[in-house]
């Protein structure tokens, strides 16, 4: 999965259909397990006290909120494939990245939207200041990114290759 605007979200096929069976889950099956968890503490008696009954709840607006964020998401993605192998950063691509020209002193991250955060690598959005400070550079080339403290950083692409998940 690939973001490159605030609207548009590229995802791979595999990416769309992992998401919409997610969505399908929460909004059908899990949505009548946590309507029954509900009734059940409900008749339990006092709700004002009913521990049971307030973890339901809070774990229904969670999944609510996550429904209406995968829908929004699928709803403005595009289906496409994954980056070219060209060297050039791009969202969808793992960046090797040398810190302060110390080719020794390495980090790999994907770069996506943390809806396709993967396991083996960690994430940085293509809006956060790595993400900006990297995209579009090509293997060699130094980028610069700016620090939560304000100062700046300089980091040196070593290697650039699609996510193949």
């Amino acid at each position: 999965m690939t973001q490159t605007s605030e609207s548009v979200t590229w995802l791979t096929q595999a990416a769309y259909d992992q998401l919409k069976a997610e969505l399908d889950y929460l909004s059908g099956p899990a949505r009548t397990e946590i309507a029954t968890k509900i009734a059940a503490a409900r008749e339990e008696g006092d709700l004002r006290e009913n521990g049971g009954y307030h973890a339901a709840k809070e774990e229904q607006g969670k999944q609510e909120l996550r429904v209406r964020q995968l829908t929004q998401l699928l709803e403005n993605a595009k289906v496409g494939t994954a980056p070219a192998a060209d060297g050039e950063v791009a969202p969808g691509t793992v960046v090797t990245i040398a810190f302060d020209g110390d080719e020794d002193d390495t980090m790999s991250f994907l770069l996506a939207s943390r809806e396709y955060a993967s396991s083996d690598f960690e994430t940085y959005s293509p809006q956060s200041p790595l993400g900006t400070g990297v995209m579009g550079k090509k293997i060699g080339e130094d980028a610069e990114y700016e620090l939560p403290n304000g100062k700046k950083a300089t980091v040196k692409i070593l290697d650039v290759k699609p996510f193949t998940g």
